[in-house]
């Protein structure tokens, strides 16, 4: 058994910008993880991450006891499986996979081998997230509202990448505010969709208990959109969620460590991205021509 004092050793699969922002450097600052090495389709791209390359994913999987994945949710599910089967823990992205058929085959990979997972939403992990789902608890929550609206795949910005411009924000930003909105409100049981997948798309969703909430989503919106929103509103009062900028990847990294030393128990695991999944998939369903 891994020495629970050391730092749990971390493969990185991708190497793209968001890899080079976040991934790299939160598993690599330490004291929880270590960055073991780094496996991606452009060698030159994974080499200045600062960590060892390694030619396949395979060699990659024999230097680490856990995986991260920073790739499109295609290339996702195909290598979630073979790292989950690998007996890796797996640190995956949102979405769990870019169809839900591959989503399930993902979830599937994860309990059939019994390895831990947990999802990088990262708004769950921030100090101001979690005061505002503990003041959603105390207000007897009637229902909420949330918005995520920019221009993000307008022009040459670095995350306007092929998958987005195909899926819409249904699919990149969409499990954000419905993982959100589910914790605030109780589990969603029901979602009906209307609008443009890749314009503006309108949620309405219904939760356990009761409770309804209303999401928009864009990110062709031209300006200075204002940054996004989530308001809940009670019996007992309201809550707001405030704006922040910073990524708890800190916390993100530490909560990882101790999901791959427990082996798993983390809400935000592989089934978990399964559910939100699911109601995505109801909704682009509906939103189908």
């Amino acid at each position: 058994m891994s020495d629970q004092r050391e730092p749990v050793a971390v493969g990185l699969v991708g190497a793209g910008p968001w890899a080079r922002m976040a991934h790299a450097p939160m598993l690599a600052k330490g004291p929880h993880t270590r960055l073991a090495g780094v496996w991606a389709r452009r060698p030159e791209a994974a080499a200045e991450l600062g960590a060892p390359v390694f030619a396949t994913v395979e060699e990659l999987f024999e230097h680490c006891e856990a995986v991260a994945f920073c790739v499109p949710p295609a290339v996702q599910a195909e290598y979630a499986v073979r790292a989950a089967r690998a007996g890796k823990a797996l640190l995956l992205e949102k979405p769990l996979a870019d169809t839900l058929e591959s989503a399930e085959r993902v979830a599937a990979a994860v309990a059939e081998a019994g390895v831990a997972s947990q999802l990088v939403l990262t708004l769950r992990y921030a100090p101001q997230t979690r005061a505002f789902l503990a003041r959603c608890a105390e207000i007897d929550a009637l229902g909420g509202h949330a918005a995520n609206i920019s221009g993000l795949l307008l022009g040459d910005h670095p995350f306007a990448t092929p998958w987005r411009h195909a899926h819409g924000p249904l699919l990149d930003v969409g499990p954000h505010v419905i993982d959100l909105l589910d914790a605030a409100l109780g589990r969603v049981t029901g979602v009906r969709a209307h609008g443009d997948p890749l314009g503006w798309t309108g949620l309405l969703l219904d939760h356990e208990g009761g409770a309804v909430s209303e999401v928009s989503l864009c990110m062709t919106a031209a300006g200075d959109p204002p940054p996004p929103t989530f308001a809940v509103y009670g019996r007992a009062g309201s809550a707001v969620l405030p704006h922040f900028d910073d990524d708890p990847l800190e916390t993100v990294a530490e909560e990882f460590a101790r999901t791959v030393r427990a082996g798993g128990g983390h809400p935000l695991d592989a089934a978990h991205g399964l559910r939100l999944q699911r109601i995505i998939a109801e909704a682009q369903a509906q939103l189908a021509p």
